[in-house]
Order: C-alpha cells, then sequence, then structure tokens
C-alpha cells in the first residue's frame, strides 16, 4: 500500500476512535442523567409519603386474634390485576375501575362469610400481579387512551384505591397479606428506554407499604433483585404454592396462546427457575379461566375494565369486567373453592 495511503487509513482510524469515544462519553452521561431523575423523584416520593400518618383499622370484632392457623381453617386468595387505572374505553376509567376495585372487596368478604358458616376463614391473601396502571408510552398511540398522566397513575389515584382496598379488607379479616409482580404496563417508556427495575408497579408496591406501614395486620411480599424486573415469585401457604407471574412472559397471537402456556410453565416446573411450585397464577389476557396441565392449573385472571375496542378489533375478543376468588385448604394443598366474581353492577 502507498504511504499516502496508510496515512490517510491511519486518520481515518484515529478519527472513528475518537468519534467512539465521544459517543461513548454521551451515552454514559444519558444513563447517569436517567439514574440521577429517577433517584431524585424516588427520594422526594419517600420523604412525602413519610409525612402521611393513616391510623391502623381495628380487628374484626367478630373474630378472635391468635397466631398461626387453626386445623381445618382455609386462606382466602384474591387475586388482583390488570386494573390498568388511567385506562380509558368508551365505558371504563379510573372512576369505573375504583368502583369496581371495591365491589370487589364487598364481595370477598360476603363469599368469604359464607364459607365461614362451615370453617374459619381468618386471613386474607391477595395476590397483585401486575399491570395495576396503564402507563403513558409504552405502545405509539397510549397518549390517547388514557384519562390521566403517570404521575396521577403513580401517585394519586392508584395508591388511594389499593389502600382502601386493603383497609376494608383488614376490617374484616385477621391479616391480608399482599404478594406482587411487575405488569408490563409498569414500564416505563419503550422497551429498553429506561431498566428493567424501572416499573411503575413496583414503586406503586412500596408506596402501599410505605401508606400502611402502621398496621401490624398487613404485610407486603415482593422479590425485589437487582437490576432485573421483579417478574415472578413463589406463594406458599401451608402445602399449597403457586407461581405468580404478570403473564406477558407467555407468547402468543390472535387469542390466548394455549401451546406457549404449557411449554413454559413445563419448562419452569422442570428447572427453568429453581423453586418448586404447585399451581400459577397470572393475569395479562383479560380472560378469566382455569386451565389443567397434568396435576397444575393455571389460574388465569380477568380485568377490571371493559369494552376494549383494540381487543374487538384485532383479537376479535371481548371479557366482561372479572377477578379470581379462591379458597385455600393449607393443610391439604389445594384449592376448595373458587368463584369467577362478576364485577359489573
Amino acid at each position: 500500500m502507498p504511504f499516502e495511503d496508510m496515512a490517510e487509513a491511519e486518520e481515518q482510524i484515529a478519527k472513528l476512535k475518537r468519534e467512539n469515544t465521544g459517543l461513548a462519553r454521551k451515552l454514559n452521561d444519558v444513563k447517569h442523567r436517567q439514574a440521577d431523575y429517577l433517584a431524585a423523584v424516588w427520594e422526594a416520593t419517600t420523604e412525602a409519603i413519610g409525612r402521611i400518618e393513616v391510623a391502623p383499622v381495628p380487628p374484626p370484632v367478630h373474630l378472635v386474634q391468635r397466631g398461626g392457623v387453626e386445623r381445618g381453617e382455609e386462606y382466602a386468595v384474591a387475586l388482583l390485576s390488570d386494573l390498568q387505572t388511567g385506562k380509558l374505553t368508551p365505558d371504563y376509567n379510573s372512576v369505573v375501575c375504583a368502583d369496581r376495585v371495591m365491589r370487589y372487596a364487598r364481595r370477598i368478604v360476603r363469599l368469604a362469610e359464607i364459607q365461614r358458616l362451615h370453617h374459619p376463614v381468618r386471613h386474607c391473601v391477595i395476590p397483585m400481579l401486575g399491570d395495576m396502571v396503564e402507563g403513558v408510552d409504552i405502545f405509539p398511540g397510549q397518549q390517547w387512551l388514557i384519562d390521566s398522566t403517570l404521575y396521577d397513575q403513580l401517585f394519586n389515584t392508584t395508591p388511594a384505591l389499593l389502600a382502601d382496598f386493603v383497609r376494608y379488607l383488614l376490617a374484616h379479616f385477621d391479616t391480608v397479606t399482599v404478594y406482587a409482580v411487575d405488569g408490563n404496563h409498569g414500564r416505563i417508556g419503550r422497551r429498553g428506554q429506561f431498566g428493567p427495575m424501572d416499573n411503575a408497579d413496583r414503586m406503586l408496591y412500596r408506596i402501599l407499604a410505605m401508606l400502611l406501614r402502621d398496621e401490624p395486620r398487613f404485610q407486603l411480599k415482593m422479590t425485589d433483585p437487582q437490576g432485573e424486573r421483579n417478574w415472578y415469585q413463589v406463594m406458599e401457604l401451608g402445602s399449597y404454592s403457586a407461581l405468580l407471574i404478570h403473564g406477558d412472559q407467555i407468547r402468543g397471537h390472535s387469542g390466548f396462546p394455549w401451546y406457549g402456556l404449557g411449554k413454559k410453565v413445563n419448562g419452569w416446573g422442570s428447572g427453568g427457575i429453581p423453586e418448586r411450585f404447585g399451581d400459577v397464577f397470572m393475569g395479562h389476557y383479560h380472560q378469566l379461566g382455569r386451565i389443567p396441565l397434568n396435576q397444575r392449573s393455571v389460574w388465569c385472571n380477568g380485568s377490571t375494565e371493559s369494552t376494549n375496542t383494540f381487543a374487538s378489533e384485532t383479537l376479535a375478543a371481548q371479557s366482561e369486567p372479572s377477578q379470581w376468588l379462591l379458597f385455600v385448604d393449607p393443610d391439604a394443598g389445594r384449592v376448595t373453592a373458587s368463584y369467577g366474581v362478576d364485577l359489573r353492577s
């Protein structure tokens, strides 16, 4: 190669190295700005919520406070998911969502009273399976399908609603325990724009715990992996166990992904995750269903929303607002009764 060409090539390489260094510096600055922004928001939120005092709910007078679980006693397990507060459809918005969630709370208590005619039901467990908020920019055009900003969804409407829901149940059960996982609508921005830990559902659960920090009969159980999404956990109630996921891990198209569900659940059950589990609880698909997979049952939860025009046009599917309420025998390790709770008025 002529000397002149070699010199020109070396200059081009040096130029590319300078540009690469500059781009790396800019990327690092952007990452730091995002991290500093999120840290500042969370610090301010923690400080503000820390000044709020919520008095504990008096325990129900007709129940006797005891430790542990009586033999023959069962748990009320109230699945709660896909509220998507902030979502706007022809007959759904944040006000309708709040009305339906509190209607669900009242029906949980009513059905528990029926069960108590036969056996004690002193403890309520709430698997919160994600998509508690709608988000604002996780897909193109979402800004036209919401009635409130992410700020309102995360700091005004949803925390107050969930606190009211839990406090209502605390007035009728000895204890209320929440097991929480993240949904895809909790993602901030488009996929990959922020880290997987930056999920509005995850923040919401922490805010709920702060609001109820003085309530001794409430407990939040949530995994908090560093640098990863809180996508699953295993709930154990005596001999009964269930894998809790949101459900967007199950790939499919044009409806419920039956093949994908069996493949994923069997894979997780055979060592895909380290924990052993029995049943599976999930949301995401807004369809109430129980799918048997050999010795397991997959309980697919509904949603509080209604009249989803996207689902109607794209999937030719609609579902009435509903949530699963199960009663679990911890000694036998099985679900003894299940109610698909209809949340229409």
